[in-house]
């Protein structure tokens, strides 16, 4: 039982992660369409990329407490 918590806790952790980095990249649309060709450059659509593999990680490493609790 111990550790389904802590993997519902870190599939839980990474799966908020990725909702606000889609979030994220979801929003700025609502800008006015000069400003796409920035904020969508491949650059950082590319950094976003990294982002969603990175960033979950360093949750996770930041909540490990919180996961590891019961």
């Amino acid at each position: 039982m111990r550790t389904a918590v802590k993997w519902s806790k870190t599939f839980l952790t990474v799966l908020g992660t990725w909702v606000i980095l889609l979030l994220a990249v979801a929003l700025p649309g609502l800008l006015p369409a000069r400003w796409q060709y920035y904020i969508y450059s491949p650059a950082s659509v590319g950094l976003w990329m990294i982002a969603m593999i990175v960033a979950p990680i360093l949750v996770c490493w930041k909540l490990r407490h919180w996961i590891r609790t019961y």
